[in-house]
């Protein structure tokens, strides 16, 4: 994997350093924008609209436009160090429980590997923290980037989460249309919990897949094949009129998941039927 950022961890006056990886990866389809007429890929051109030319990246800085047309400028020496990007420090503020942080702050996900005389240290802080349980509240700056980070374990991997400074998530108070209070069915909640309790299973990422890439690179195939693109029809969706019928029909669509439950599948929907039969 690629190195993209060598730093240290500090806690207290622990110093541990590190190199960083990028924990994920981007499998979108690239697609290209094409000029329709003749097909030729179009580019984008950094032009100046005053001296007419084109721009090239070293001579690119960066502005805040305080007024109409009027900007205060930037090099990136100044923003590195207005940033604390320079120090080059991933700074532990505190300790927390992972379950306290709500997944709504999480951005991105970075391995942290040992820098070649940080090993000691390394394992050190990892093996605190996985007894502990707890993880570390952090500080860092990427990228000209300043963000909190969430320091914790990924196996024998210590794993950095940037997230979200508490003024860059919205309120929920800005939501247009959100219930004041909550009222629903009695006979109807039973229901959707006999749904979800159907639906429960253990999270198994290896079990999802991006069906719209698998299907876009199929068509790419059949289109480079010369062959004309297949798209295989919608699944027609059943005619229910009412939340309770649908609740039903969800709850007789599902199937036993292994051998063992069948009888707790019959359980269920004999429950599902007196609840129906009792509305």
């Amino acid at each position: 994997m690629h190195t993209v950022w060598k730093g240290a961890i500090s806690f207290g006056l622990v110093h541990v350093p590190v190199k960083m990886f990028s924990a994920t990866e981007d499998k979108d389809i690239s697609l290209r924008m094409i000029h329709k007429t003749c097909s030729t890929p179009l580019s984008y051109v950094r032009k100046c609209q005053t001296c007419e030319t084109e721009v090239e990246w070293n001579d690119i800085v960066k502005g805040y436009e305080y007024e109409n047309g009027r900007f205060v400028i930037f090099d990136k020496e100044e923003l590195d160090k207005l940033s604390g990007e320079a120090n080059k420090e991933i700074k532990i503020l505190d300790f927390v429980d992972l379950t306290e942080i709500d997944p709504i702050y999480f951005q991105k996900t970075y391995y942290l590997a040992p820098n070649e005389t940080g090993a000691n240290a390394y394992n050190l802080l990892l093996e605190s923290m996985r007894q502990s349980g707890k993880i570390g509240i952090a500080k860092v700056s990427i990228r000209a980037k300043s963000s909190l980070a969430a320091i914790r374990v990924i196996d024998n991997c210590i794993a950095m989460e940037t997230i979200f400074y508490p003024d860059e998530v919205r309120s929920i108070q800005q939501v247009p249309g959100l219930p004041e209070e909550i009222k629903v069915n009695d006979k109807e909640l039973t229901m959707a919990k006999m749904l979800i309790e159907q639906l429960a299973a253990p999270f198994d990422p290896s079990k999802y897949t991006d069906d719209y890439r698998e299907t876009l690179m199929e068509a790419i195939k059949q289109k480079i094949a010369g062959e004309q693109v297949t798209v295989a029809p919608e699944q027609q969706k059943t005619n229910v009129i009412d939340l309770m019928s649908a609740l039903q029909a969800s709850l007789e669509a599902m199937k036993p998941k292994e051998e063992e439950p069948a009888a707790t599948t019959k359980t269920t929907k004999s429950r599902a039927k007196k609840v129906k039969e009792s509305g």
